[in-house]
């Protein structure tokens, strides 16, 4: 049998070690409330990021794993609060780096169909300016053609006018010509030759007398 001595012995020895053993639970318990509430910090993180719109179905795996882990702090369950606590805040903060990694890249795409289409603008605006200067090449080529045609026209009126000038004066000196080297032939003068026989004096009384006239005209 214990005699009294050793019955204090063993009460204080057993008293000590609940003594011992309180803290060490109180601890566990810490813990886990601490890594619940750093869960609920990173699921709020990941929600106000925007994965409870692009990833429900893992926000809502990650919310159900902390009621997990709140459940079995409430059950005194403290290991397993701690450690479902810490899963449901990884699963938050995998969450969370995915919604980001999909903004930057998004954001990347935006990036890249801006430059694309700044790009494609800075090519419209140059085969624009090309097919300006095209243009202004053609017109300027009209404009030369328009002023060669314009001068040929005119030499040619030029030349015609002094061609018409030139026959014109020509025919002017011909006819001056003409005037000069024509001639007139003078009218020969008639002569009329006059014939006048006389009758014989023996027999005047029974003839008559004839008188001829003759008339040579030339030209």
């Amino acid at each position: 049998m214990l005699t009294v001595k050793s019955k204090i012995i063993a009460l204080s020895a057993t008293a000590l070690a609940l003594g011992l053993a309180t803290p060490a639970m109180a601890g566990k318990a810490d813990r886990a409330r601490e890594a619940i509430s750093a869960a609920e910090a990173k699921l709020q993180s990941a929600d106000q990021a925007g994965a409870a719109q692009m990833l429900t179905a893992e926000q809502a795996s990650a919310r159900e794993e902390l009621n997990h882990a709140k459940e079995a702090l409430a059950s005194g369950h403290k290991d397993d609060a701690i450690a479902t606590a810490n899963h449901a805040s990884a699963m938050a903060e995998a969450n969370l780096g995915e919604v980001q990694h999909r903004k930057q890249a998004m954001n990347n795409a935006r990036v890249q169909a801006a430059h694309e289409q700044a790009a494609a603008a800075n090519a419209q605006a140059a085969d624009a300016q090309a097919q300006v200067a095209d243009a202004n090449a053609r017109a300027e080529q009209a404009n030369n053609a328009a002023t060669t045609a314009a001068a040929d026209a005119n030499a040619a009126r030029q030349a015609a006018a002094a061609t018409a000038a030139a026959a014109a004066d020509q025919q002017a000196k011909q006819q001056e010509v003409a005037v000069t080297t024509t001639t007139s032939t003078p009218r020969r003068k008639v002569v009329h030759t006059k014939v006048v026989r006389k009758a014989p004096a023996h027999n005047s009384a029974n003839v008559a007398t004839s008188t001829t006239t003759t008339t040579v005209r030339t030209q």
